[in-house]
């Protein structure tokens, strides 16, 4: 099957969440990536391993930095989530595998950016999401900031947009014929992915201060959730008038009957909730869904994650589409596939033997004199 990434080679240092999701989405495309584990690790907890390898590489090991460098020589992209320094002090930074492959796409994957009052600090999704603003305008009025679990930062404004920046940069390369550094920071692409949010700030039609108390902030009636009578959630989400007509429709609701306010009345949304809330709870979610299934009345169920099927790769493409997500696929053995790549790159048995015997590299089925 053809891929879109097909004959493209990643090198993902291992690492936690965003840069194994970066290496995940150009991997399920189609590109060849190589996750470089750490040679001392029996554990492993990647769940985003998914159609990756993994070679087990000694890095604190002047012979595991050079079969890195090897790697890298045959690669197209790299992929990093140390802090910054880290991997100028192993001697892999961007001047020396630039040097030794000028076409190479070097993606830096951290929380606050290679420079900047944050950058050697610590943090996690939370801490980005803070310090962008974005958590701020998260949250209902009067209560602490609301936490999205950890999509925002780690993954769409970190991973996505890394990976994003990967095909940029690879793109660029079929012009120019050289590689690049990219300085992915969650930070600035949690910013990025806030842009409609800090345009449309100023107008006040969706979002206003205080936060949660806009149209698409939980302020408004129409675009909220609301608990059913078994304890299950309905969406609502009828923002246009011929959509909020259905609505009113579906929840039995007549506006000259009822006395109903304007749609578009802020200081009459507070009521309207009371009611919406007091009319959801008086019938199950299935039963609301028998009411709202297939209408334009923008209301669906609040579905349970975890019991549906394994999320498939996205976007869809026709006629080259990404490789198959296999619900059995569990995460890679640390090293198991060293001996294939390092082959693969040219080292030959003695080569890969003679590592195994300085303890650079290890895998399974790598013990001393067994090649």
């Amino acid at each position: 099957m053809s891929t879109p990434l097909a004959g493209i080679k990643v090198l993902e240092i291992a690492g936690l969440a965003p840069a194994p999701f970066a290496g995940m989405v150009l991997a399920d495309f189609g590109a060849d990536v190589i996750r470089i584990d750490r040679s001392t690790s029996s554990m492993n907890f990647d769940v985003l391993a998914r159609n990756k390898r993994s070679v087990a590489i000694n890095l604190k090991s002047p012979a595991g930095i050079e079969t890195l460098i090897r790697l890298v020589e045959k690669a197209d992209v790299i992929i990093e989530p140390f802090r910054p320094g880290v991997m100028e002090r192993l001697g892999l930074g961007p001047d020396v595998l630039l040097a030794k492959n000028p076409r190479l796409i070097y993606a830096r994957m951290t929380g606050f950016g290679q420079q900047g009052h944050y950058s050697k600090m610590a943090g996690h999704d939370l801490n980005y999401l803070a310090i962008s603003g974005v958590l701020n305008t998260l949250g209902r009025d009067g209560e602490r900031p609301a936490f999205p679990i950890n999509l925002l930062a780690d993954f769409a404004g970190g991973g996505f947009l890394c990976a994003f920046g990967v095909l940029l940069a690879l793109h660029e390369r079929t012009q120019s014929g050289k590689g690049q550094v990219i300085d992915a920071a969650m930070i600035h692409g949690v910013k990025y992915l806030g842009s409609f949010i800090y345009n449309m700030h100023k107008s006040g039609a969706f979002f206003r201060e205080p936060r949660g108390t806009g149209q698409l902030d939980g302020g408004a009636h129409y675009y909220d959730s609301y608990k059913t009578k078994d304890g299950k959630w309905m969406a609502v989400g009828a923002i246009e008038a011929e959509f909020y007509d259905l609505l009113i429709k579906g929840l039995g609701l007549d506006p000259v009957r009822d006395n109903l306010p304007r749609q578009t009345d802020a200081k009459e949304w507070p009521r309207m909730k009371e009611l919406f809330t007091k009319l959801f709870a008086e019938k199950t979610q299935e039963e609301w869904v028998a009411i709202f299934d297939l209408t334009d009345a923008c209301v669906t169920p609040v579905l349970d994650y975890y019991s549906m099927p394994p999320p498939a790769a996205a976007p869809s493409l026709s006629r080259t589409p990404a490789l198959p997500v296999k619900a059995e696929q569990g995460p890679l053995d640390v090293g198991c596939h060293t001996t294939e790549v390092l082959l693969e790159a040219g080292l030959s048995k003695a080569e890969i033997q003679e590592l195994v015997n300085k303890k650079a590299i290890a895998g399974s089925g790598l013990e001393k004199s067994s090649l």
